[in-house]
């Protein structure tokens, strides 16, 4: 096993993991893990399956994965799976473990494709794996099917962000090669949390089925979009190879000769495939357990101190006080109030000094941000030029017209106008997105009461999504208003008779002392005669 010496640290941190998902907070602690990301039907079980060597994941169409599955691989010479919420039972037969893992997705989520945060604990004993833990997370969609909820793509990018926001957690973004890597859902969300790719493990699937005469060569040589930690490329079972049971084995020698005998891949073959997948990830996550461990053993020993402080607390009061509970509650809910409004107004009793947070991150949305995304806005002169012509010529007709008309003014502005959409609405998604992140930042005081920061969390995002809607319905509205009238008179507006009054006004300057200098008609024809200055007048 790769890290000689370290082997104890991922059976060190699965322990922890048990034990905070018994009392329901595996996901606030930031425990050092691996979320693996990506899109539906990117290959993210075929990735898993293939590291165990068994088919044990529930397939279908739609979403299949709908609650978080921490899936603790343990290299053990028996080979066996246990859940955590079946205590004591030894799972032997694998399609008995895809069965329990769709009754306990249903017992939580019931059987509407709705989807849940709260992780199941899957444990897999075998001679076959390296000692690993990872996070198997729904796959990314955006459109609702069957009784799903509308905004399913923003539960699913929620419960995501839960896990990979943390700096703690490493991003196995799945993306099939078969696909243009820009459009990549997981390397796009992976992007948003990690922008200088620190966190990020790149994995290409379905190199098996690219158009011929294409191939993934720049990816996996992390030229085209690069990370620090680099891609490696992997050759899964087709639908038909899982259709016929067809062995992981002999899938794992059809993708080694696969990389072997491409032109493209094997200069490299030594790199790519999923044995040397699952031991980079052995070897990255056992680093990277080394180097969060002080830290974390800090966050307990503080936090440990925190509930001996409570425990004290509790002693001083009857315990048979039910007016105790309701008024710690109150209290709590109170905190979290001021807290997010501190967060916000920026009044906090302590000032961050290493990153942007709450208000301050909202006040660079709106004075750098913004500006950027209304910067970007596609603007061709040499094509406004051609649409002012063609606009003032098709409202004369078959006249010539003297002055500009009105009608392809108006064109030509509401047409620039419309373009401000775009860039408020997703000015007001960013804005929505800090807003969530920081209610779950002030929520972390509530950590010994999950159900209560859990329930605080949906009531108070609930409000900020509802709210979403108007403002974005105000939003659009208020550019409807601009569109509807365009106040030519007002101050701030540089009207064409304005202009045109300057233009003589110059003109007059440059007439009189051409005159004085006896200059020949040449010059003279730059000065508007009196008839046309007077219809400028007018």
């Amino acid at each position: 096993m790769g890290n000689r010496g370290m082997e104890d640290l991922i059976p060190l941190i699965n322990k922890l993991q048990d034990a905070f998902s018994s009392i329901g907070q595996s996901v606030n602690l930031d425990l050092p893990q691996i979320a693996v990301v990506g899109g539906q039907s990117a290959g993210k079980s075929s990735v898993l399956e293939n590291f165990v060597g068994r088919d044990f994941l529930p397939r279908g169409s739609g979403i299949v994965t709908r609650r978080p599955l921490i899936l603790q691989l343990v290299n053990n010479i028996a080979e066996h799976a246990e859940f955590l919420h079946c205590k004591g039972k030894k799972f032997v037969d694998f399609e008995e473990v895809r069965a329990e893992i769709e009754a306990e997705t249903d017992r939580i989520t019931g059987s509407n494709k709705g989807i849940s945060p709260i992780p199941i604990n899957l444990r897999v004993y075998s001679p076959n794996v390296l000692n690993l833990t990872l996070i198997d997370l729904p796959g990314m969609t955006k459109v609702a099917v069957g009784d799903q909820p509308a905004d399913i793509e923003h539960q699913i990018r929620d419960m995501l962000m839960q896990f990979i926001t943390k700096e703690s957690c490493l991003i196995l973004a799945v993306t099939p090669a078969n696909m243009d890597l820009a459009n990549s859902d997981a390397l796009k969300i992976a992007k948003e949390v990690d922008p200088q790719g620190l966190r990020t493990i790149g994995v290409i699937t379905k190199l098996d089925l690219m158009d011929e005469g294409t191939d993934a060569k720049d990816i996996l040589e992390n030229k085209l979009l690069p990370l620090r930690r680099g891609y490696i490329g992997v050759v899964n079972r087709s639908q038909k190879d899982i259709d016929g049971k067809k062995d992981i084995r002999a899938a794992l020698a059809a993708e080694r000769k696969f990389f072997l005998s491409h032109p493209a891949y094997r200069h490299m073959a030594d790199r790519m495939g999923t044995p040397h997948l699952q031991k980079t990830l052995n070897q990255q996550l056992t680093n990277h357990i080394r180097d969060t461990l002080p830290g974390l053993r800090s966050k307990l020993q503080s936090q440990l101190l925190s509930l001996e402080k409570e425990v004290e607390e509790y002693k001083n009061f009857r315990p048979d006080d039910p007016t105790r509970k309701t008024k710690a509650l109150l209290q709590m809910v109170q905190q979290f109030g001021v807290d997010f409004e501190k967060c916000i107004e920026g009044s906090g009793d302590q000032v961050d000094t290493n990153e942007l947070s709450g208000g301050a991150r909202i006040n660079r949305l709106f004075h750098e941000r913004f500006p950027f995304e209304l910067v970007k806005i596609v603007f061709d002169e040499k094509e406004l030029r051609r649409e002012i012509s063609h606009a003032i010529k098709n409202v004369h007709g078959v006249r010539t017209g003297l002055f500009t008309p009105d009608l392809a003014f108006e064109a030509i502005v509401k047409k620039q106008i419309v373009k401000l959409k775009t860039p408020c609405l997703k000015c007001i998604d960013l804005v929505i997105q800090e807003l969530i992140n920081t209610v779950r930042q002030c929520t972390s005081k509530l950590n010994s009461y999950p159900r209560l920061r859990e329930e605080t969390e949906r009531i108070v995002t609930t409000h900020v999504r509802e709210r979403e809607g108007k403002t974005k319905d105000q939003v659009l509205l208020l550019i409807d208003i601009e569109l509807s009238y365009i106040n030519t008179n007002h101050e701030d507006f540089i009207g064409f008779a304005n202009a045109q009054q300057r233009n003589i006004a110059a003109n007059k300057k440059r007439a009189v002392p051409n005159q004085l200098a006896g200059l020949g008609e040449a010059q003279e024809e730059k000065v508007e005669s009196p008839d046309l200055q007077k219809c400028h007048q007018l």
